[in-house]
């Protein structure tokens, strides 16, 4: 029997036009900061493309087109353990489909799953023939969009997951798969160590820990065929790189992000900088002459954090982990099935000899093209290698 506390609730959004004014106001009175001539991106997003893009966000993005996009798919909150958990759920029309939980990250949210939406729950109406079909969970993480803010500390990845887990039981889905990158990666994972007995497979753009993370003595490298060693090595590199020039928004957020929050819940170009330079640097555009991902799609993922005012609430996940009591212990094992799908401009470069130290790897997917946000830069890509991954567990299953 449901209780009152597990009840999940119809939710529609349906943004005030105050807040819409409120955020045009803003916009209109941006204080743009100096910048030094001719740097580029080394020192940060360039004020002639955050200008612009600025520009677009006032007179032309609408955020009404995006909302009534949004609200095509049905839409429900509930809480559990203390929090308001927003999602979508979204039942296939294939009536041996899979349930699937699909998991966003930092700075994402629900709306880098809209182009997988349909090729997933109808592979039939998106050209897949029968291909494995899915009923799709998509939450908002605890503390993100309208799922946020929280209001207690310890949202950490490992707690969300549980809190997911207590989602799929109150929709009545005693098996699942799940997927996810970035923090959905995490999550995805523990949801699969902690309850292999439920979880079917877990399917991952990015996989925690493993990537090279010192550098690789030579009797490790003796160890590794010809190209793994030169992937090895790149992983290093790519490290090295990340720790000197990318990585200092993780460290505000790890150690101070309630100070981060009043900048970006009082200005909007300021959210907007410290988003779209993410989506600018961690996609595949080398050169970063044109966007990877569809500016109204990147807005519309600003919007959720800037109209939710959850800017705060979402970097205090990098706090909440780095002060969990397992936080710098070994990873444990985990033995549910797990694919991964590698985009080569991913930020980190994994390993398989790594990752299978603590995983159990039944498919390893390396793409030609694509980043950090795979699910909007490669939708298509993405949903044939789910599509493959679950379709290999059904066969040997039925095997």
């Amino acid at each position: 029997m449901t209780t009152p506390d597990e009840a999940i609730r119809p939710f529609r959004i349906d943004v005030p036009e105050s807040d819409l004014e409120d955020l045009r106001r803003r916009l209109d009175r941006t204080r743009w900061p100096d910048e030094l001539p001719g740097v580029g991106w080394a020192y940060g997003i360039p004020g002639d493309y955050l200008r612009e893009l600025a520009d677009y966000w006032r007179h032309t993005y609408d955020w009404r087109a995006a909302e009534a996009r949004l609200n095509q798919w049905p839409q429900f909150t509930t809480v559990i353990d203390g929090a308001d958990i927003h999602f979508l759920h979204v039942r296939s029309p294939e009536p041996d489909a899979v349930p699937l939980l699909l998991s966003h990250g930092w700075p994402g949210s629900i709306v880098e799953f809209t182009e997988l939406i349909g090729p997933l729950t109808d592979p039939r109406a998106h050209g897949a023939g029968s291909a494995p079909a899915f009923h799709l969970v998509i939450p908002s993480l605890p503390g993100f969009g309208f799922s946020g803010p929280t209001r207690e500390t310890g949202w950490e990845y490992r707690r969300m997951a549980a809190a997911f887990a207590e989602l799929m039981r109150r929709l009545g889905y005693d098996a699942y798969g799940v997927q996810g990158g970035d923090w959905g990666s995490a999550i995805s994972r523990e949801l699969g160590r902690v309850h292999p007995e439920r979880v079917i497979g877990v399917h991952l753009n990015l996989i925690p820990g493993g990537a090279a993370e010192s550098e690789p003595t030579e009797e490790e490298l003796a160890g590794l065929s010809p190209r793994e060693q030169d992937r090895t090595l790149a992983s290093w590199e790519r490290l090295r790189e990340w720790n000197r020039e990318r990585k200092g928004y993780a460290d505000l957020q790890t150690t101070r992000p309630q100070t981060l929050a009043y900048a970006l819940t009082d200005s909007p170009v300021g959210q907007l900088a410290w988003i779209a330079e993410k989506f600018k640097e961690w996609t595949d555009t080398a050169d970063r002459s044109e966007d990877a991902v569809d500016r109204d799609q990147l807005l519309t993922n600003v919007m959720l954090y800037w109209l939710t005012g959850t800017a705060g609430s979402s970097a205090r996940l990098y706090y909440e982990r780095t002060h969990a009591d397992y936080w710098g212990r070994p990873a444990e094992p985990s033995t549910a099935p797990t694919a991964v799908a590698l985009f080569p401009a991913e930020n980190f470069l994994v390993l398989r000899h790594i990752a299978e130290r603590t995983n159990n790897i039944v498919r390893w997917t390396e793409l030609d093209r694509g980043g950090h946000f795979a699910a909007m830069e490669q939708p298509e890509l993405l949903a044939a290698d789910i599509r493959a991954f679950f379709g290999q567990l059904g066969a040997a299953a039925g095997a």
